[in-house]
C-alpha cells in the first residue's frame, strides 16, 4: 500500500518555545544541560504528533538548536581555526559560535537557503581543509525516537549540496575538490545508522533542480557510487523545483528512492511516467504533493489523480506520499488561529493540517474511504475561488493602466543628484543608518500592554513618540547627518505594512523560523492589494518636524513585501507585485508631499526571489524591478530615494541593480570585508552606495580603526561623491550600549575620510555571501 511520508518538521515549537530556551541560554539564563533538554521535548512531542497523524515515515536529525548546515558543518568537523580546535565532538559553545560569532571571532556568513527565507551558516574552505567526525546528532536523535518507540527515516544534508553551499576563503580552493575527504565520514554516519536499526536515510540534495555544472554532476555521481552500500537504503530527496535536464542524472544514482517536488514543478511527473523503465528500475519514488512552502490547502482530488496514474505506471508499492518539501518553512498548527475569519481560515493549512493531508491521499490512493475529506477539500476551493474578498475590480484596473511613463524618474540620476545635494547639502561621505533603532524591553511590553487594551491608545501614542523624540536626540548627539525616525511603532518591516493595506490578513501565531532564533510571522496575500490611507506619513513627519536633518521615510519595497508573505497561488506572482509597487507608490507620493526629502524603499528580497533556474531569471527581474521603480518614479528630480538590498552576491544581477535607478543602495558589505564591493567596482555602477561599515548581527563593536580600512578599501572602488556610510543593516536586535559605541566610532570614520588623509586600501580576496537582514 501506499506510504504516508514527511520530509521535515517545523523545530521552533507551537509556541516558539525553541526561541525561549535559546534565547534564554545565550544570556545565560540556562545551562546547555537544560537546553538540550527543552530540545528533547520538543523533538518527542513532534515525533508523537506525526505518528498520531497517520504517518509511515516520520523524519529524524530535521531538528536543529540553530541550521541544518550548520549541522552538517558540525558533523564533519569543519570548524573553522578562529572558533579554537576541535577536541572530540563539536561543543555547544563552538556551535553557537559559529553562528553569532564572539567578541574575538566573528560570525560565519550567513545567506538564504535557495529561494526561501530561511538562512543558514555558509560552511567555509581553507587551503589544507580537514575534516574529522564532529558530531554523533543523526545517530543520537535516531536512537531517541526508537525509545521512544518510532523507527524514523534519519534526514541527512547531501554532501554535493553542502560543498556547493559553502564558500572557499583561500584562493584556488574548489570545495568540490574536498569530495573524497568527506565522504568516509558520511560512510562511516550511514554505517552507524545502520547498526542503530536505521531500514532508511532521506539524503537532501536540493542542488539537482539548479544548473548543475560539470563537476557537480561527477561529485554526485562519485558520491553515490560510494555511498551507495554503505548503510540503509537512501531515499534521494529533491525538491524547490524540478529536475528538468538532471532527472536522468538523479534517475541513475544507485539510491532507492526518488522524492519530487510536484507543486512546484508538476510537469516532471509526466517526465517521470515517459522515462525508460530501466532507468527507474524498482525505485520508489516520493511523490510530494502537498505544499511544504504555503499555507494553502491542498486541492486532495488534483493531487490525487497525480498519485494514481504514477501508482498505476509503478504500483502502489513503490509509491509515497509526501509534502514537496519540508515543512520547515510553514507554521505549525492551524488550531492557534481563532482570530481569522471562518472563511479564510477554512482556505488555509499548516504543518499539521499537511500532515492530515499526505495521510487522506496515502489513504486514498490504498482505496480507504476518504469521501468525505475529498469532499471538504472541493468545497473549500470552490469558496475560495467564488469568495468577493478576492478580487477588486478598481486594483485589476488600475494594475491594467500602468505604462511605461509611471516607471521612470523625471531626469537622469546625474541631473537628480546635483538638485539633491542643494536641497539635503549633505557632506561628503554622509553618514546614516538603515531604519530601525533598539526594540528594547520596555518597548516590546508597551506594544503589548496596548495589544492587551492595558495601554490606551492615547498613553501608547505618547509612550512612542517619547521614544522617537529621544532617537532623533540621540542620533543628532553622534553627529549623524541623515536621521530616521527608529521605527519603534513597526513589529517588523512585513508585517506592519500588511497591517495596513487591503487583501492581508494576519495570525497569530503563524510563526516560522528565518534563522537561528529569529521567527517572523509572515502575513496572508488572499486578495488584490491596495492601500486604503496613509500608513506611514504621520510618524515620518512628527520625526522630521524634530529636527532640522534631513529624515528619511521608511518603507518597505513591493518585492520583499511579496517574498516574505504567504502569497496567493490564484494568479501570477508579478501581477501580486504590481499590485504591492502601486500601493506604495501613494505612500512615497503621501510622504513627499509631507516634507520628506529622502525615501528609503527597502528590497533585501530582491535577490531571494531570483529563481533557482538561469533561464527563468530575465522574466523575474524584468518584473521585479520595474515593481520597484513604479513605487519609486512619482516623486520630483530634488526628492532622494534609497533602498536598501542583502543576502545578495551582485555579479549576476548587476544589471537589474542599476536599472532600479535609486539615489542611494545601502548593501551589507562588512563581514566580506568589503569584497562584494568588487561587482560594483567592475560594473562601474552609477549612483550612490553606502556599504555596510558595522555587522549588526554579531555582538561585536568594531573598533575606529577598523571601520577606517573598510572605508578605505571602499575608497578605492566607490568614488569620494557616490560613497555613504551606514551600518550594514537595521540595529532593531542590538542593545542601546553597543548601538551607541559603534555609530560613534562609524561617524568617527567618516570625518577621518573627509580629512583627506587616507589612502584607499585595495578590495581583495574571495567574494562571500552577505549575512541575513535584521531589519525586518
Amino acid at each position: 500500500m501506499a506510504i504516508a511520508a514527511n520530509l521535515g518538521f517545523p523545530r521552533i515549537g507551537a509556541r516558539r518555545e525553541l526561541k525561549t530556551a535559546l534565547e534564554a541560554h545565550w544570556a545565560g539564563r540556562i545551562s546547555a544541560e537544560d537546553l538540550a533538554a527543552e530540545g528533547a521535548l520538543l523533538r518527542a512531542r513532534h515525533w508523537a504528533l506525526q505518528k498520531e497523524a497517520g504517518l509511515d515515515v516520520i523524519p529524524s536529525n530535521d531538528f536543529s538548536f540553530y541550521d541544518q548546515v550548520l549541522d552538517a558543518t558540525a558533523l564533519l568537523g569543519a570548524v573553522p581555526e578562529r572558533f579554537g580546535p576541535l577536541q572530540g565532538a563539536v561543543t555547544p559553545a563552538q556551535y553557537f559560535a559559529m553562528a553569532r560569532g564572539t567578541k574575538t571571532a566573528p560570525a560565519m556568513e550567513m545567506t538564504k537557503w535557495f529561494d526561501t527565507n530561511y538562512h543558514y551558516i555558509v560552511p567555509e574552505f581553507t587551503d589544507g581543509q580537514a575534516f574529522r567526525l564532529g558530531s554523533l546528532k543523526p545517530v543520537e536523535e535516531f536512537l531517541e525516537a526508537k525509545a521512544q518507540g518510532i523507527l524514523t527515516r534519519p534526514v541527512l544534508l547531501g554532501p554535493v549540496t553542502w560543498l556547493s553551499l559553502g564558500k572557499a576563503k583561500t584562493a584556488g580552493v574548489d570545495p568540490l575538490a574536498l569530495l573524497p575527504a568527506i565522504l568516509p565520514i558520511y560512510a562511516d554516519i550511514l554505517r552507524r545508522l545502520r547498526q542503530a536499526g536505521a531500514e532508511w536515510v532521506q539524503i537532501d540534495e536540493p542542488v539537482l533542480v539548479t544548473d548543475l555544472s560539470q563537476g557537480q554532476a561527477r561529485a554526485l555521481r562519485s558520491a553515490y557510487a560510494d555511498l551507495a552500500e554503505a548503510g540503509p537504503k537512501v531515499m534521494l530527496a529533491s525538491y524547490f523545483g524540478a529536475l528538468d535536464d538532471n532527472l536522468d542524472l538523479a534517475l541513475s544514482l544507485p539510491t532507492a528512492g526518488l522524492h519530487l517536488d510536484l507543486v512546484r514543478a508538476p510537469g516532471q511527473i509526466a517526465q517521470v511516467l515517459a522515462a525508460e523503465s530501466g532507468q527507474l528500475s524498482d525505485k520508489v519514488l516520493s511523490l510530494g504533493l502537498v505544499d511544504g512552502r504555503n499555507v494553502w490547502r491542498a486541492d486532495l482530488a488534483q493531487a490525487l489523480t497525480v498519485a494514481q496514474q504514477a501508482a498505476q505506471a509503478f504500483g502502489t508499492e513503490r509509491i509515497q506520499i509526501a509534502p514537496s518539501c519540508s515543512l520547515l518553512h510553514v507554521p505549525v498548527d492551524l488550531a492557534a488561529e481563532t482570530g481569522l475569519e471562518e472563511d479564510l481560515r477554512g482556505w488555509l493549512a499548516f504543518a499539521t493540517q499537511k500532515l492530515a493531508e499526505v495521510a487522506v491521499l496515502s489513504r486514498a490512493l490504498a482505496g480507504a474511504d476518504v469521501a468525505a475529506d475529498l469532499a471538504a477539500s472541493d468545497a473549500a476551493a470552490a469558496a475560495r475561488r467564488a469568495s468577493p474578498r478576492i478580487h477588486d475590480p478598481r486594483v485589476k484596473a488600475r494594475s491594467a493602466a500602468v505604462t511605461a511613463a509611471d516607471l521612470a524618474r523625471p531626469a537622469p540620476y546625474a541631473q537628480r543628484a546635483r538638485a539633491q545635494q542643494a536641497v539635503l547639502a549633505l557632506p561628503a561621505f554622509p553618514t546614516t543608518t538603515i531604519g530601525s533603532f533598539p526594540q528594547t524591553a520596555e518597548v516590546r511590553r508597551a506594544r503589548a500592554d496596548h495589544r492587551k487594551g492595558l495601554l490606551s491608545d492615547a498613553d501608547y501614542t505618547g509612550f512612542l513618540q517619547r521614544e522617537t523624540e529621544a532617537c532623533i536626540r540621540q542620533q543628532e548627539d553622534l553627529g549623524l547627518d541623515m536621521l530616521v525616525h527608529g521605527e519603534f511603532e513597526r513589529t517588523d518591516m512585513v508585517e506592519y505594512f500588511g497591517e495596513k493595506l487591503s487583501g492581508y490578513a494576519f495570525t497569530q501565531a503563524g510563526w516560522v523560523q528565518s534563522y537561528g532564533s529569529r521567527c517572523v510571522k509572515p502575513p496572508l496575500i488572499y486578495g488584490d492589494v491596495s492601500r486604503p490611507q496613509p500608513m506611514t506619513v504621520d510618524w515620518a513627519r512628527f520625526a522630521q518636524a524634530l529636527t532640522d536633518r534631513p529624515v528619511k521615510g521608511m518603507l518597505t519595497g513591493p518585492v520583499t513585501l511579496l517574498q516574505w508573505s504567504f502569497v496567493r497561488d490564484d494568479q501570477p506572482r508579478s501581477e501580486t507585485c504590481r499590485q504591492i509597487a502601486l500601493a506604495i507608490r501613494d505612500e512615497v507620493a503621501d510622504l513627499e508631499a509631507a516634507g520628506l526629502r529622502a525615501i528609503q524603499i527597502d528590497e533585501p528580497a530582491l535577490r531571494e526571489g531570483l529563481p533557482l533556474r538561469r533561464a527563468d531569471w530575465t522574466g523575474y527581474l524584468h518584473w521585479a524591478v520595474d515593481a520597484f521603480r513604479l513605487s519609486a518614479a512619482c516623486v520630483r528630480d530634488a526628492t532622494q530615494i534609497h533602498t536598501h538590498m542583502c543576502y545578495s552576491e551582485f555579479s549576476d544581477i548587476m544589471p537589474s541593480i542599476a536599472a532600479m535607478d535609486a539615489d542611494v543602495l545601502s548593501i551589507e558589505t562588512s563581514r566580506s570585508d568589503m569584497d562584494l564591493l568588487q561587482d560594483f567596482g567592475s560594473f562601474a555602477y552609477p549612483n550612490e552606495i553606502g556599504p555596510g561599515l558595522w555587522d549588526i548581527h554579531s555582538p561585536r563593536v568594531p573598533s575606529h580603526a577598523q571601520m577606517v580600512t573598510l572605508l578605505r578599501k571602499a575608497s578605492s572602488v566607490i568614488p569620494a561623491e557616490r560613497l555613504w556610510v551606514n551600518p550594514d543593516c537595521g540595529l532593531k536586535t542590538r542593545a542601546w550600549p553597543e548601538t551607541l559605541a559603534a555609530l560613534r566610532n562609524l561617524v568617527a570614520a567618516a570625518a577621518a575620510l573627509r580629512a583627506g588623509d587616507l589612502a584607499p586600501l585595495p578590495v581583495t580576496g574571495a567574494k562571500a555571501s552577505v549575512q541575513a537582514c535584521a531589519c525586518r
